[in-house]
């Protein structure tokens, strides 16, 4: 099993598998926008379908993604992880062959978006399962700390090399090397190496765990079995005077017929003494006493695939479960009963999706209406992204310190106080120092608040669980940011991109009602039929209403006998 260290060593599993993140999540970065970039340069498309594009790919590839969510469940989750890399990797490489052969439409853009978008949701689905299996669970948050801190260094460093390799290389570079870094993660994630059981439906791993296999036949118990042990071979005849043994009682193997006297507990009483006998003898010595009934350990009567009988051959795997309808919404169930999930789901959905919102927004305000250059709005987003990397570090200690629910609640609440400074950004260098410390502090609790979220919600998913609860997660998140996207892009035409970022700004001040603590209904303890208004003189009365049981020979109001409700 993987270990951590002071130093903070995860292992070697873990260590491909973050390789792995690191090199897709800058591919990811350095072709940040590069749709976009591409459907206006080299297709000279219009404002309408460009947001199009990018609405339509998170859309239908959410969509698409919600059947294969628990379709991946019960799949080994990295052979599920490298056949995503290797399409995503072939989906974007059709981009720069199209281009090359003067063959690009605006519909093929759709359509890779959208193979990507799927393909994205169920690696991340996958990739949260695989980390749960790989890392122990006192270490995932210092793991979701690496994890956080990679995704805002790339954040930091490939928006403006892509940006300058598409100014130096042409339009379709970054596509290019995004591909490429898809190959390489597959590589890494078929480095890690070892053998990954099958899930089933109950958790349980398909490969027989020990102690799981089939039971070992008793040594005193007789029976067809491959090689019979000392003192279960052919029974001789009775001689004269003595009775024969009783029959086994429980396991044979599949060629015993049943006896037609037996009973419905499976046990087989022993025959009747011939004449001529005697009666029987108790048991001889060394063979101990008669076994009694085992109800609760008796194996069922025909051998099943997972205990085959002995000498039937090594037992098969049982098949993988099928997908069932439920099962498409299964994720979705788990997240909206669980108490611990509820709130940070909607919490998390809404608030993203409202931060989200403003970036397409403060594009047009500050470039086409407050006059900066192109390389000043990438500037002024991209080195607040270090407080990721302090955000990410912070998160591990605050949590020894003050604990994960107090730093959700704190960290979730600030966030969602720095967003509406953006409706106040000015001309100047006045304005852009105002961007960059909103985004600053933006960044940084967002950056406390991911990993301990990301571990929470591992911790509260059961192994079985896992991808189709992340599915859910992600799908709703994508079709959630689509949506306002829209609608906020609507807002902004009719009034003005500043009022609709103030909008959004106002209503995330309102999501950490989100996260405040809720008390859940306390467990009674005391039985329906008291009556608590009692006083304690009327046990009499209280006694003849209702009858101690029988099982307890003292009062009915002591707490040790009060019926379980």
């Amino acid at each position: 099993m993987v270990g951590a260290g002071r130093g903070g060593a995860l292992g070697r599993e873990f260590r491909w598998l973050w390789a792995s993140f690191a090199v897709s999540s800058f591919g990811t970065r350095l072709a940040f926008d590069a749709f976009p970039l591409i459907a206006v340069l080299v297709l000279d498309v219009g404002p309408s379908e460009v947001s199009a594009l990018a609405a339509t790919g998170l859309a239908v590839g959410a969509a698409v993604a919600v059947p294969l969510g628990p379709w991946v469940e019960f799949r080994r989750k990295r052979p599920v992880m490298i056949t995503m890399d290797l399409v995503r990797c072939a989906a974007l490489l059709t981009v720069p062959a199209a281009y090359a052969l003067d063959l690009l439409t605006f519909p093929q853009l759709l359509l890779v978006s959208t193979v990507v978008a799927a393909a994205d949701i169920t690696f991340t689905a996958a990739s949260g399962a695989c980390l749960k299996s790989l890392v122990p669970p006192e270490h995932l948050l210092a793991a979701n700390g690496r994890l956080e801190a990679t995704t805002w260094t790339t954040t930091m460093l490939g928006p403006p090399l892509g940006g300058a390799a598409l100014g130096i290389f042409g339009p379709v570079t970054t596509l290019v090397a995004d591909a490429v870094s898809y190959l390489l993660s597959a590589a890494g994630i078929r480095a890690i190496g070892g053998n990954e059981p099958h899930p089933t439906r109950n958790g349980a791993l398909r490969k027989p765990a020990p102690g799981t296999g089939p039971r070992p036949e008793p040594t005193t118990r007789t029976g067809p079995c491959p090689e019979p042990t000392p003192g279960t071979g052919p029974r001789p005849e009775p001689a004269p005077g003595d009775h024969p043994r009783p029959e086994p009682t429980t396991r044979t193997g599949p060629q015993q017929e049943p006896s037609p006297r037996e009973p419905a507990t499976g046990i087989v009483p022993p025959r009747e003494p011939e004449p001529g006998n005697g009666p029987l003898r108790g048991p001889e010595p060394g063979n101990g006493p008669p076994r009694g009934p085992e109800p609760d350990n008796a194996p069922p009567p025909e051998p099943s695939p997972q205990q085959p009988a002995p000498g039937s051959g090594p037992p098969r795997p049982a098949p993988l479960p099928r997908l069932r309808p439920s099962d498409l919404l299964d994720g979705w169930r788990y997240i909206l009963t669980n108490p611990a999930l509820r709130p940070l789901f909607l919490n998390t959905v809404l608030v993203n999706a409202l931060i989200m919102v403003a970036s397409p927004l403060m594009l047009v305000l500050m470039v086409g209406q407050l006059g900066f250059s192109a390389w000043q709005y990438g500037l002024a987003f991209a080195v607040p992204c270090v407080g990721g990397l302090i955000g990410s570090r912070l998160s591990r200690r605050l949590v020894a310190r003050y604990g994960p629910r107090r730093v959700l609640l704190t960290a979730g609440t600030l966030r969602a106080c720095w967003p509406l400074g953006l409706a106040f950004v000015g001309p100047g260098t006045a304005g852009l120092v105002l961007v960059m410390v909103v985004e600053l502090g933006l960044i940084t609790c967002i950056a406390v608040y991911t990993p301990v979220l990301a571990t929470r919600r591992l911790n509260e998913t059961p192994p079985d669980r896992v991808v189709r609860t992340l599915s859910a997660w992600s799908v709703t998140g994508k079709l959630t940011t689509a949506a306002l996207t829209a609608l906020w892009g609507l807002l902004a035409a009719v009034t003005t991109p500043r009022i609709a970022i103030t909008a959004a700004g106002v209503l995330l001040l309102a999501t950490p009602l989100l996260l405040l603590p809720h008390r859940r209904p306390a467990r009674p303890t005391e039985p329906p039929i008291k009556n608590p208004r009692n006083p304690p003189d009327t046990q009499n009365s209280q006694t003849a209403q209702s009858p101690p049981s029988p099982q307890s020979p003292q009062s009915p109001q002591s707490p040790q006998n009060l019926p379980k409700t």
